[in-house]
């Protein structure tokens, strides 16, 4: 897509607000929660398909809104859970890596300068559900699963590689057509 789900346009500037868009869990439905300012819930989902529209926060090891592990909501042909329209899914951390060695520059400004535009709308806390660094970093999550943790790319002035977080955070996510 040209922009990051939820974002009213493409991105302008890498700070520019209404192409931040919203910020999912990795492997949720887009039931609400991914909205920024959703209400929170400390209550693990007990089924990987949510209805509540609340963002899960979490302080118990492995940090997942989902009260067991299950890889397949983003991953794969079946991605139950996928948010993104028909014909298009959420990119692999490969084809990020990708993506990103063709970039100008490796950090954030390589990233906007990009054909993707990528913005950097900030993240959710897996915590408490605040929004973080809203302006100064960008993450963006792969459909690939690392042990209990999940794959991002992550962006910042001076950065850009991939990391893993804990599925309870919320990023980015932009999609790929098929």
């Amino acid at each position: 897509l040209d922009r990051n789900l939820g974002a009213t346009q493409v991105a302008t500037s890498p700070t520019d607000a209404a192409s931040y868009g919203d910020l999912y869990q990795w492997g949720r439905n887009a039931d609400g929660h991914q909205i920024r300012t959703s209400g929170i819930t400390a209550t693990l989902a007990s089924n990987f398909f949510t209805h509540n529209g609340l963002f899960i926060t979490t302080n118990t090891s492995p940090n997942n809104w989902l009260s067991s592990v299950e890889t397949h909501m983003w991953s794969g042909t079946a991605a139950e859970n996928n948010p993104c329209p028909s014909g298009f899914r959420i990119p692999t951390a490969a084809e990020w890596e990708q993506e990103r060695l063709t970039w100008s520059s490796n950090n954030a400004t390589g990233a906007f300068t990009s054909p993707l535009k990528l913005p950097m709308g900030g993240r959710r806390s897996f915590s408490n559900g605040s929004l973080v660094s809203v302006g100064t970093i960008g993450g963006y999550w792969s459909s690939t699963v690392s042990g209990s943790d999940a794959r991002r790319l992550d962006l910042s002035s001076s950065n850009a590689n991939m990391n893993t977080s804990f599925w309870a955070n919320g990023y980015s996510v932009r999609c790929l057509k098929d």
